[in-house]
């Protein structure tokens, strides 16, 4: 990376550092210092095509990702900017590493709150070191936390004017279907986010990844990645499926009659018995299960807890009123993009969940409790 593409995000740095105080100048160095690298680990594409010492693999990887961000914009209407046209490899296996946190006995996830962003249902480290000790410190808090890899993250489009967000080496190596989909997903970031809201932004930029992803594979994959992604895309359908029936459990056991009774001994048994059924119907569903990614979620329940069943929800309770909408619209993105930023600019977490379940008829259940509005102010 050029120095003249670091020196912006230096001034942004210091920016953030006079926002906080003194006990966030670490958190906010390492978000800092740890951009700044991977900017300055990213090179444009053509670059990297032009590199006799790149393997082959990696640029056919490259030239595809191109045909993907064209696609992005051409037929999903996603900004065209300088984002995904350059790429970064990071020697390591995630961009970062999330720390999310939850009540023993809730699947509310506990909030942290930054400059732009607003308040979010997670805190992001650059080293997985510092977010196992951050997670450690939570424990401490009789929370229960998870900690997972991320292997791509948006800036919202504030860092165009400094190349942009990069295409990284954490994803790069993804199935055809998969890399398409992470491209969609971070750049509908681009389109709109809500500061604070990160129920409504998770499922919106998933509902995008899902049906962009779809038209690609129909529009411009050949047989075998459709067939890839068929496989994999049903294996995710089922544990999703199961993961929310998950959800929908705890948050009875949370909100029984027991729990209202600060009954905490048998809540605990209830809860046990729910995790014991989720583990025990996912193994009856892995028999079912072939191909190269059979134990992809393996990891996942063995740590399943109830900061990553919070964390999860995100990602998934409003994406079926997202897609409803998006038909809803004619499958128009333009008319649609207008729609969310219309529902977007309510002053509410409540009132977009309304003004969404008016749009598309679909009851918006509280599966996965929005995070803690009275999250840490950055700490």
């Amino acid at each position: 990376m050029r120095p003249l593409r670091v020196l912006p995000a230096i001034a942004l740095a210091g920016s953030l550092l006079l926002l906080t105080g003194c006990a966030d100048l670490g958190y906010y160095w390492q978000s800092a210092s740890g951009h700044i690298g991977i900017m300055r680990a990213a090179k444009p594409v053509p670059e990297w095509l032009a590199d006799p010492s790149v393997s082959a693999a990696l640029k056919t990887k490259l030239e595809l990702t191109q045909r993907i961000r064209r696609f992005a914009s051409a037929e999903l209407g996603l900004p065209d900017n300088a984002s995904y046209k350059s790429y970064a490899d990071l020697h390591r296996p995630a961009a970062v590493w999330n720390v999310v946190a939850a009540p023993p006995y809730s699947l509310t996830l506990k909030s942290w709150c930054f400059p732009v962003a607003g308040c979010v249902g997670y805190r992001g480290y650059y080293s997985e070191e510092a977010a196992k000790a951050e997670a450690e410190e939570q424990k401490k808090q009789d929370l229960e936390v998870a900690v997972y890899p991320v292997p791509a993250y948006s800036t919202l489009g504030w860092m165009n004017w400094a190349g942009g967000d990069p295409l990284l080496s954490t994803f790069i190596g993804y199935p055809e279907g998969e890399l398409a989909r992470i491209v969609f997903h971070e750049l509908a970031h681009q389109v709109l986010y809500v500061a604070g809201d990160t129920v409504f932004n998770e499922s919106y930029a998933t509902a995008v990844e899902r049906i962009g992803g779809a038209m690609w594979l129909q529009r411009e994959a050949g047989d075998a990645a459709r067939r890839e992604y068929a496989q994999f895309d049903a294996q995710r359908q089922d544990f999703r499926a199961l993961a929310l029936n998950t959800r929908r459990a705890l948050t009875q056991v949370y909100e029984s009659p027991e729990a209202k009774a600060k009954d905490w001994a048998r809540v605990d048994v209830m809860k046990q018995a729910a995790m014991a059924d989720f583990r025990e119907r996912y193994a009856k569903l892995k028999e079912g299960w072939s191909g190269p990614r059979q134990n992809a979620y393996d990891a996942w329940v063995a740590r399943a807890n109830n900061a990553a069943f919070g964390a999860q929800g995100a990602y998934d309770d409003l994406v079926p009123s997202f897609e409803k909408l998006f038909e809803r619209e004619g499958r128009d993105w333009p008319r649609f993009y207008a729609e969310v930023r219309r529902i977007a600019a309510l002053s509410t977490t409540e009132e977009r969940r309304v003004a969404l379940q008016a749009a598309t008829g679909i009851l918006q259940t509280q599966t996965s409790p929005e995070h803690d509005k009275t999250g840490d102010r950055g700490a």
